[in-house]
């Protein structure tokens, strides 16, 4: 990856901006306030759970006595500013990062994506042509459109992309084992359900500008481990971070022009606040809110019911044995569509040389999540032993089911017109999240970006501008003649 410098401090504020309180500690509100402290700032972190990472984080299990993540996150080499933020709390070393992804067909055969020394957007080129999964028909369908998205990203309309695949006479098969199981992970959506903008955008940012920007990272240690080391940079540059507090009222006082935010045992002031929370927050939030006479409160409560949820269901399955050498893999034409081996993914776990945990994962997961717990490890058992037969004969020694169902915000056709920027109407507060407008869908990276975006915009309002976004990978190869 391209090494990215730490941001300067800064401590000269004009506006009278000096203390700031962030709402929210998912990676929004982490990298807003950590950019914040790092500037000089003197920054509150409140965030109501006992551990920060919002949907990114991990717990102990009551049932099993393991540490799970809430789902399994994983990061692209095009997620430039979520790597700057990993670099600036100093644990970039904790994420693994893989060149290659294997596609499983049910019966075991593999198909490896990987890229070569062919200039981009030619460098996966061998390795789509020798799959197995498809045909030499699907194989031309999925290149034929692919070739649309060159020019660059289609505007947010109101077609989805099971439409747009169905226009450009896409195969079944090319539909089921490719644009399927990408964007699906991707976008976590179904595709009758996504905008064509952002599927155009997934594939053109990570299959096609460059090599590196389709490299897949994986965290090598717990989700909310990874993220507590957030807590300790502010803490060391001077900020607090109240945990298991949540707002009950938000003041503003025109004559110092400083905010009082009610928490239980006490209130926070400061010069500024930034809500870094879900959209289905934002809107608990919205009446605790000071009257806004220009009915800025209404209109951003319709802006918000324009969103909707989509789920993730995780499976944690923990064996008496070894069950693959595969650190992941995509499952092709079951319900099931990641595999993820924890065991090797996460060597710490390792307590000997026999055993194994793998977690599945099902993005958008709508028919799992009235589904009783002990169908869904049926489900995934009978599914997980058509790639590795040697399931049937393994002992399950625990299992866990996580369903996540506020997981992401679906990116729906023309969603983007009800994205709202940082800015609001009320004097000092500022939002941020991954439903905000950061030209991203529903991810880690999006969330970083909406920090750093809030972030830009404070210290506009406070006379010190300062640049905190990072400028996207650059295009490789022949991608340089389609900008």
């Amino acid at each position: 990856m391209t090494p990215t410098e730490p941001m300067a401090n800064e401590t000269t504020h004009s506006a009278g901006i000096h203390d700031v309180a962030v709402v929210g500690g998912g990676l929004a509100g982490l990298s807003a306030a950590c950019a914040l402290a790092d500037s000089g700032y003197r920054v509150h972190l409140i965030e109501r759970r006992p551990y920060v990472g919002g949907r990114a984080s991990s717990y102990v299990h009551p049932g099993t006595g393991e540490v799970v993540d809430n789902c399994q996150h994983v990061l692209l080499g095009c997620c430039t500013n979520l790597i700057a933020f990993y670099k600036q709390l100093g644990v970039a070393d904790r994420i693994r990062w893989f060149d290659r992804i294997t596609f499983l067909e049910p019966g075991g055969r593999r198909s490896l994506l990987r890229s070569n020394l062919l200039p981009a957007p030619l460098h996966n080129a061998v390795a789509f042509l020798r799959s197995s999964a498809l045909s030499v028909a699907d194989k031309v369908a999925i290149s034929r459109g692919m070739l649309t998205f060159l020019q660059g990203v289609p505007p947010d309309n109101r077609e989805n992309f099971a439409g747009w695949l169905a226009r450009h006479g896409q195969t079944r098969r090319a539909i089921d084992r490719f644009w399927n199981p990408v964007l699906v992970s991707a976008l976590n959506e179904d595709l009758g359900r996504v905008s064509v903008h952002y599927a155009a955008m997934v594939f053109r940012t990570s299959f096609m500008l460059s090599a590196q920007a389709g490299w897949m990272g994986v965290p090598t240690i717990p989700l909310s481990e990874l993220y507590s080391h957030a807590v300790g940079f502010i803490q060391s540059h001077g900020g607090e971070v109240s945990l298991r507090k949540s707002p009950d009222s938000f003041q503003y006082d025109e004559r110092s022009h400083r905010w009082r935010i009610g928490l239980e045992g006490g209130n926070v002031e400061a010069d500024a606040v930034v809500l870094a929370v879900p959209f289905e927050s934002m809107q608990k939030l919205l009446p605790l809110l000071p009257a806004s006479p220009d009915r800025t409160s209404a209109s951003l409560d319709e802006t918000l019911g324009h969103f909707q949820h989509s789920p993730i269901t995780g499976i944690h399955l923990w064996f008496d044995r070894t069950i693959t050498d595969l650190d992941h893999a995509v499952l092709l034409d079951t319900t099931i569509q990641w595999m993820y081996n924890k065991t090797r993914l996460q060597p710490q776990r390792r307590s000997g040389d026999t055993g194994s945990y793998l977690e599945l994962v099902v993005s958008a997961s709508k028919l799992l999540v009235p589904m009783p717990r002990q169908e869904i490890i049926d489900l995934a058992l009978r599914e997980l032993a058509e790639f590795f037969p040697i399931v049937r004969e393994a002992k399950l020694l625990k299992a866990a089911v996580v369903k996540e169902v506020r997981a992401t915000f679906s990116v729906t056709p023309g969603l983007d017109a009800y994205r709202p920027g940082p800015i609001t109407a009320w004097p000092g507060l500022f939002l941020a999240g991954d439903w905000t407008a950061t030209g991203w869908p529903s991810t880690m990276e999006g969330a970083v970006r909406s920090g750093y975006l809030a972030t830009e915009a404070l210290t506009r309002a406070a006379g010190n501008p300062r640049k905190f976004l990072r400028p996207d990978l650059p295009p490789q190869g022949l991608m340089r003649l389609f900008r």
